[in-house]
């Protein structure tokens, strides 16, 4: 019997270790409040500022999100291609008045295009609008007058890089003045991967590609090798959203969201390429700290900007009509 008491008590002692552990955890985790971040969405100058005792950890996939990572999210930053893969269960109202009344009518129309959980659950923070990125002599005289028609120039014909989703490529074939844009567009590129298309244009593998201006505006500062283009027809737009997880207690920071959206750090922002979701009235005011070279294309005329266009989630019935076209198109 002895040995069989003995076993018992090595057990409960080790489920009370655990329990311990799992009370330790629990403490850390009602101490260190979670903000998950997709790559790329959030600037260097405002994850800074996050303020204590709140942390940032890395989100490289919702699916990482969803299979239960042992340090839950608080809140999540998302770009806008990620809300439609977000059930409307998994997250809660932003309850965020105050910061919703601020946003400008480009940012409300953009969440219009929701469904009504995900608009409630749904604060946009920046956008940045896609650009036409070229290296070197591949920038024409007429790039800026031709838009988006510029990428089928027969002289960046295979060193082009395209976005990896098939909508925005859609989109911006849509906006140009041949029928058969959509397949001359693929054809012309040499690969779809937005991630490393700075990488492909300034090992001079790629000639010009299409970049969210935030994601390329470091370069842009940097390297006179490198020019950009904002159509006069207007341009996709790339959101930043955050999201409360449905489990969390805790608060939006909002006073976070208030510095990024004022003086003076909203102008090191901007400068950045990072455009808070305000009336245009507003931006202007701080158009000052943008480099002048580059003023026109973090705040381009209002008219341009009006002409910008978002992607709110799609439908069943979209979805399927958007991958048919794209088979379609296959050159």
């Amino acid at each position: 019997m002895t040995p069989v008491v003995s076993l018992k008590r090595r057990e409960l002692l080790q489920y009370g270790v655990l329990l311990g552990l799992g009370g330790l955890a629990g403490c850390a985790r009602t101490a260190s409040p979670t903000l998950m971040a997709a790559p790329e969405t959030l600037p260097l100058q405002w994850r800074r500022r996050l303020p204590k005792p709140w942390q940032l950890s890395a989100l490289e996939s919702l699916q990482q999100w969803n299979a239960g990572l042992p340090e839950q999210a608080d809140l999540l930053a998302l770009p806008d291609g990620w809300v439609a893969n977000v059930e409307a269960a998994a997250v809660q109202p932003m309850a965020a008045p105050a910061l919703r009344a601020r946003l400008s009518p480009q940012a409300q129309a953009f969440l219009a295009g929701f469904s009504p959980a995900q608009a409630a659950a749904s604060l946009p923070v920046s956008v940045s609008p896609w650009v036409l990125l070229f290296r070197g002599d591949a920038l024409t005289p007429t790039a800026a007058a031709d838009g988006w028609n510029a990428l089928l120039d027969p002289s960046i014909a295979g060193k082009l890089v395209l976005p990896s989703s098939p909508r925005v490529v859609l989109s911006i074939a849509e906006r140009m003045d041949r029928p058969d844009a959509l397949q001359r567009l693929r054809a012309a590129a040499l690969v779809f991967d937005d991630r490393h298309a700075l990488n492909w244009l300034l090992q001079g593998k790629a000639r010009a590609a299409v970049l969210p201006l935030v994601r390329c505006m470091a370069t842009l500062r940097s390297d006179p090798r490198v020019h950009a283009v904002l159509p006069e027809q207007g341009a996709p737009l790339d959101w930043t959203l955050l999201m409360r997880p449905v489990q969390t207690r805790e608060p939006l920071p909002q006073s976070w969201v208030e510095d990024a959206w004022k003086a003076p750090l909203m102008g090191r922002l901007l400068g950045d390429g990072w455009v808070p979701p305000l009336p245009y009235a507003e931006l202007d005011q701080a158009r000052s700290s943008v480099p002048a070279r580059l003023r026109s294309l973090v705040l381009p005329s209002q008219q341009v900007w009006d002409r910008c266009w978002s992607f709110p989630p799609l439908t069943p019935d979209q979805r399927a009509a958007l991958e048919a076209n794209w088979a379609a198109s296959t050159p």
